[in-house]
């Protein structure tokens, strides 16, 4: 699933709309000149902001959150391709179906032995299943890396998944996750989490055998408590938000039959604590 790939131009669907359409009676129709001047005002708005809105943007960022730099969301798959399209290299997609449009990603592993794995039958999916149960499908397989896009926030019990990647998972192999610090609902009912740098370094923790090369976030946003909010909260500029967060990670060693339960808090926060009071 790759996020915001392939989306139609804005301006294209807009011309597309001034073409004659024969409409259904009681439809409301918008005359070419109300769209040319929606489509100039768009433009204006895009102008100023690019023009002053950084300025009143960086209040907005949260100087605790690291951004993402070795593998942020307009990199990481470049960066994946450097060390992975390779001759033997076993390289497993999670959630590889084409959903917002054409993957890439055979071409960029043309000389890898590259794996698409989804929920559903689809484009660029080789093997459909769940991936709570996900070493169930490969067998005794393992692989050099292991990567997923806009997936994790999809999945029921991610902490599952995890130890899941690390059945699968070669030592010394490379695990990738990005998934959504902050966005808006979607593909309801089964959008369950949304997660933070540290949440990721949680799931894929020292105590499941592996070591991070980095953990952050990428796309700051703006936002603020709408006119329907309580009142209290109305109009409230909220802080500290990210589009995504990647994790990188190496699996550095095998764990025999780990069990969340048994999994001690001090190994999961590397040695960060909630504030105190």
């Amino acid at each position: 699933m790759l996020l915001n790939s392939g989306n139609p131009d804005p301006v294209l669907a807009e011309a597309k709309c001034l073409k004659p359409t024969v409409r259904g009676k009681g439809e409301n129709i918008l005359s070419p000149a109300k769209k040319i001047g929606k489509k100039a005002l768009l433009a204006s708005y895009r102008t100023f902001m690019r023009l002053f809105g950084s300025f009143a943007d960086r209040k907005y960022l949260d100087p605790k959150v690291p951004v993402s730099k070795l593998v942020g969301h307009n990199n990481y798959m470049q960066y994946l391709a450097n060390i992975g399209n390779h001759k033997g290299v076993k390289i497993l997609e999670i959630g590889s179906r084409e959903v917002t449009g054409k993957s890439d990603a055979r071409e960029r592993f043309s000389n890898a032995d590259y794996v698409g794995f989804d929920f559903y039958p689809g484009p660029n999916v080789d093997v459909v299943g769940d991936a709570h149960r996900l070493s169930s499908y490969f067998d005794k397989q393992k692989f050099d890396i292991i990567y997923s896009s806009a997936v994790f926030e999809h999945f029921a019990m991610p902490w599952v998944v995890a130890t899941e990647i690390a059945k699968l998972l070669k030592p010394g192999g490379i695990v990738f996750v990005e998934t959504h610090f902050s966005y808006g609902s979607h593909e309801r009912p089964w959008h369950f989490f949304q997660f933070s740098d540290m949440a990721l370094r949680v799931l894929f923790s020292p105590a499941l055998g592996f070591e991070c090369i980095e953990a952050g976030a990428s796309n700051p946003m703006v936002g603020r408590f709408s006119a329907l909010a309580d009142d209290d909260l109305k109009f409230i500029p909220v802080t500290g938000l990210y589009c995504h967060s990647e994790f990188l990670g190496r699996k550095i060693k095998d764990v025999d039959e780990f069990k969340w339960n048994d999994v001690h808090l001090d190994e999961v926060v590397g040695g960060t604590k909630y504030p105190q009071p």
